[in-house]
């Protein structure tokens, strides 16, 4: 006898399934317990129990895994690497944007010297990489990754275009809000934490369970960046500001992190 066919889930029950978890976080925070953010296994988001660690931290040797870590860049980081428009022989399509902010401690003071990358997709959802098949248009002019390092302030600034949403297999008719990939490396590879950068009124967001696996509504809200008319360019690019604060009780939560 032929096994029934597994039944694919919808928007609609994926966003119950976050509304039910919802609830069950804000009864813990009112029980005053604590939890890891993101979580872990976060049944909405299908794949996340195969994004984490299930067996305890080796020990090593650091010194071994600076020799054997990747390298990122051939060369020091140079003013034009936070262009991420710049460098091909045409103009990338899409909505060119400014993104900038500050990297801080959890007492508001800068983090200087730090290495910033970022990666995306471009304007119509799609990676410049091979295992991003997807029937979206490649933009010749555009890769989509850049790095700048901290100013004196704390702060990084890059010029990029608008990433589109992307469909993803989590589901039936998933897709995912428009976002920017961050990377920030400490003092050595081991300190490197990843997050991810969304923008303001995006009706993706709140159905999405990679951002919604941050169970505190607060918490995930500092993920969305900020427009900034001020900082936004006459006939040129639109802004948006975005700090990253590293730690202490307004972090912006990251791959990994926990409420430490």
């Amino acid at each position: 006898m032929e096994a029934a066919p597994q039944r694919v889930a919808s928007q609609g029950d994926i966003t119950a399934e976050i509304a039910a978890l919802a609830v069950e976080a804000a009864e813990y925070q009112r029980l005053g317990r604590q939890e890891f953010q993101p979580r872990l296994d976060y049944p909405p988001y299908r794949s996340s129990v195969l994004r984490h660690p299930e067996f305890p931290p080796l020990t090593v040797d650091p010194d071994e895994i600076e020799r054997w870590a990747p390298c990122f860049g051939h060369q020091d980081v140079a003013p034009g690497d936070a262009d991420l428009t710049a460098g091909h022989p045409g103009e990338p399509i899409g909505e060119r944007i400014i993104v900038t902010g500050r990297v801080l401690d959890e007492f508001g003071r800068p983090v200087t010297g730090q290495l910033v990358e970022i990666w995306q997709a471009n304007a119509s959802g799609r990676y410049h990489h091979q295992l991003d098949q997807h029937p979206a248009p490649l933009d010749p002019n555009f890769i989509g990754a850049g790095r700048c390092l901290t100013g004196p302030d704390g702060s990084y600034r890059f010029l990029t275009i608008k990433p589109g949403p992307y469909p993803w297999r989590n589901h039936f008719n998933a897709w995912r809000p428009a976002h920017i990939h961050f990377s920030l490396f400490g003092t050595a590879f081991t300190q490197r934490l990843v997050t991810q950068m969304y923008f303001p009124g995006d009706p993706l967001f709140e159905l999405d369970p990679i951002a919604s696996s941050i169970v505190d509504p607060v918490a995930r809200q500092r993920l969305v960046a900020e427009y900034d008319h001020d900082l936004t360019q006459p006939e040129y690019a639109t802004g948006y500001r975005w700090n990253i604060v590293l730690s202490g009780g307004r972090r912006t939560w990251t791959e990994g992190a926990d409420d430490g």
